[in-house]
């Protein structure tokens, strides 16, 4: 089924044309997906340049995500042969730390150098992502200052620069990027509510709607405390339910703020730690 929702806008595409010109400098890929939805979030392109380099998958935003689906799909991506971890807006990511993890992910690589004689000189990364994963504030936790750029929307980051993460890492960062052609209109919908998507590009009512069909199943009691909802209301339609949060949060009429609303209570954690991709999305998606 082809996507309504769709984003990618020419500096995109010269940041995937940079990836694969970079590609060969460094000795392992940092791919940061959203742990609200990890596997919408990983995005095709990076497997395809990547070409069998190390990987490192980091989910991102863990503190809003729930718990255990982000220890599930931790387990899922290291099955699938990939080292995986989770950190969160909260948490202070050092450099040492992620030091240490690439060195082990790259302790073959390490080890054969030292028994060629070769020395080992700074391990070299590249970090990539979809747009609004939150990849600046963690380059910016793991080097310690405010090198890269920090907004909470996507398409802050424009251009690809080099960070020093420790005496023994070097970091490319480069601007978060999509791909040209969404799956399906599922994986477009959870890009747009979880930030990825420049909000100008969909309509609020459409991705709010999708929100709270999932929503109405995963947080009914956040979703009674935040909008003054009863029972009996969760046996209306999606499109009747949303109605009834205008009314009840005062909007009257204004669906369309009612929707932002929705989007942006589910960014803010405002209704909880919700996982909005499942493992079984994995075989409906393959």
């Amino acid at each position: 089924m082809s996507s309504r929702i769709q984003w990618f806008p020419g500096h995109m595409a010269k940041a995937i044309r940079q990836f694969e010109e970079n590609i060969h400098l460094v000795d392992i890929v940092l791919e940061l997906v959203d742990a609200r939805c990890p596997y919408s979030s990983i995005n095709p392109e990076v497997k395809r340049i990547s070409n069998g380099k190390p990987h490192l998958m980091i989910l991102t935003k863990a503190d809003l995500a729930d718990k255990q689906q982000t220890e599930n799909w931790i387990k899922f991506f290291k099955e699938q042969g990939n080292y995986a971890i989770s950190v969160d807006s909260k948490q202070n990511t050092t450099g040492n730390y992620l030091t240490k993890i690439v060195k082990h992910v790259l302790a073959d690589k390490i080890e054969a150098n030292k028994a060629k004689g070769m020395k080992n000189d700074s391990l070299r990364a590249i970090c990539v992502g979809v747009p609004n994963v939150g990849k600046s504030t963690l380059l910016n936790q793991v080097v310690k200052k405010r090198a890269a750029q920090v907004g909470n929307r996507p398409g802050v980051t424009k251009g690809q620069q080099w960070l020093r993460s420790s005496k023994d890492l070097e970091l490319l960062d480069t601007p978060g990027i999509l791909w040209p052609k969404f799956q399906n209109e599922t994986i477009a919908n959870k890009l747009a509510l979880s930030g990825a998507v420049k909000d100008s590009i969909y309509h609020s009512d459409d991705v709010a709607l999708f929100a709270l069909s999932i929503f109405r199943n995963n947080c009914k009691e956040s979703l009674i405390t935040r909008y003054k909802l009863n029972d009996q209301d969760f046996e209306l339609s999606d499109v009747d339910l949303l109605l009834r949060i205008t009314d009840k949060i005062g909007m009257r009429d204004d669906y369309e703020r009612a929707s932002n609303r929705i989007i942006l209570d589910f960014r803010r954690g405002k209704l909880g730690r919700i996982t909005l991709d499942d493992l079984s999305d994995v075989d409906d998606n393959e």
